[in-house]
């Protein structure tokens, strides 16, 4: 049983990025903080089993692809090139553990209590925690923020045994590289997964139940990444449905597609499952709680993260929205500043997305299609990777960047980039964006030469009609 509730300031449950984040600012801001984490690290599924170690591995292969594939064009002659698969993952799994370590020096830098075990919310925000031999620690607190974040969706026919049925932690830890991979979904982590893969040697396929890849991206976009990718080597499905799943070989799975009517069988090695994501609400008894869920299971809050209940607040997956980790470190920041009185608010239009295949996907802001749906007027601009000299120089010629303004005043309402390093060139943007900035802001302003960032003022040039080198 519990003892009596030590007094605290904040209790965060759960680690990821939204929550070590919240209760780092929390500590800054002087209030007493304690962070419950049940896993042995800290950082959750983006610094363990999603965001740092796919990157790792995304790194590495592309690493492999250029020395296999690309080195020669630069004069580097490789004369043989193979897969060391056991010091790639042992690679992953250092960067991984620098970066959980990380956040463990983080916590006792700020004097930060984690505390180790599962959280369970309970009336009048009482939190208990719950260790591995079963003693429970409660807390009290003013203010609660529940960071518990998500996990993959199965498919009732395709349970996760993270072997032959995997979802993105499955696909991190593969002990050799596939004959025959299909990955159930044309998503951001089915893409950069599949692509993983596919440059280590695996035959990939993406099978999408939607009309295109990436659905919810600028078409444009879409349009030159499905031709890129599919070049590449990806064989991409789209318009097509997973039905059914024969699991009996030990050899091979089985899946039956379906499309416009007509039913096909697909022979696989591995099964990569990523049609999305569910909130979790470990520890959160909602009903019992009276806790305003909507209707996808998120908890709702507001644009200060405040849920119905007093005191209490929400971030991250678990509260819907975009499933982006920066998105939920932005929110564990604004949550612990509103606990500490500061009067701010998230501003949703500004949080980029990006998609770390090769060429790199960024984006920021409304696609054409929604400005034109809105019935705005706009006026936009494109400009090619081709035409820009540094681009030519890495041999990274493939994509272009694209920028929506308002066609009277000018205001950025969306940016789009495919080509390298989009992830890094996209922030100017998300910076103009969050200013209300005019895409003559960014065409007025000096870009080094020659560096891919040109390629954004360009453009930007090219919505106001004066591109220079187009």
């Amino acid at each position: 049983m519990a003892t009596a509730s030590i007094p605290t300031d904040v209790v965060v449950i759960g680690g990821g990025p939204g929550g070590y984040v919240a209760a780092i600012r929390a500590a800054q801001l002087g209030l007493n903080t304690v962070c419950v984490e049940m896993d042995k690290t800290l950082g959750g599924t983006c610094v363990n089993v999603g965001c740092i170690p796919s990157k790792a591995l995304l790194t590495s292969s592309e690493h492999f692809e250029f020395a296999k594939h690309s080195a020669a064009e630069h004069g580097v002659v490789i004369e043989k090139v193979s897969v060391d698969l056991a010091q790639m993952m042992k690679r992953k799994n250092d960067v991984v553990s620098a970066n959980t370590k990380g956040v463990e020096f983080l916590f006792k830098k700020n004097k930060i209590t984690w505390a180790r075990g599962a959280g369970t919310l309970k009336a009048g925000n009482v939190v208990d925690v719950t260790a591995v031999d079963g003693s429970v620690t409660s807390y009290a607190a003013k203010n609660v923020i529940i960071a518990t974040g998500s996990a993959s969706v199965e498919l009732p026919f395709l349970k996760f045994d993270e072997k032959r049925v995997v979802s993105n932690i499955g696909a991190l830890t593969l002990p050799a590289v596939p004959k025959r991979l299909i990955v159930v979904g044309g998503g951001v982590i089915g893409l950069e997964l599949g692509s993983v893969w596919r440059r280590l040697g695996a035959e990939v396929m993406v099978v999408e139940f939607m009309p295109t890849i990436l659905p919810g991206n600028d078409d444009d976009v879409i349009k030159d990444a499905t031709r890129i990718f599919s070049k590449q080597g990806l064989a991409i499905r789209t318009g097509t449905k997973v039905t059914a799943a024969d699991l009996s070989s030990k050899k091979v799975i089985r899946l039956t597609v379906e499309k416009d009517g007509a039913s096909e069988v697909l022979d696989a090695d591995v099964v990569l499952v990523s049609v999305g994501r569910k909130p979790l609400l470990h520890g959160i008894d909602a009903a019992a709680l009276g806790l305003e869920l909507q209707k996808n299971g998120s908890i709702k809050v507001d644009d200060q993260l405040r849920t119905n209940l007093p005191g209490v607040y929400a971030i991250g997956d678990v509260a819907g929205g975009k499933l982006l980790a920066h998105k939920a470190e932005e929110e564990g920041v604004i949550a612990a500043e509103v606990i500490a009185g500061r009067k701010v608010h998230m501003h949703y239009a500004a949080i980029p997305g990006v998609v770390y295949t090769w060429p790199e996907i960024a984006t920021v802001g409304q696609t054409e299609a929604e400005v034109k749906a809105s019935g705005r007027a706009y006026k936009s601009g494109k400009f090619p990777f081709s035409a820009n000299g540094r681009a030519r120089c890495l041999g990274e010629t493939n994509g272009f960047v694209k920028i929506i303004a308002d066609a009277v005043t000018d205001e950025l309402l969306g940016c789009h980039i495919l080509g390298a390093n989009a992830g890094d060139l996209i922030q100017e943007i998300v910076l103009a964006v969050e200013y209300k900035g005019s895409s003559e802001d960014i065409a007025i302003t000096t870009h080094a030469h020659p560096t891919l960032g040109e390629t954004v003022k360009e453009a930007a040039l090219a919505v106001l009609g004066r591109a220079i080198h187009i």
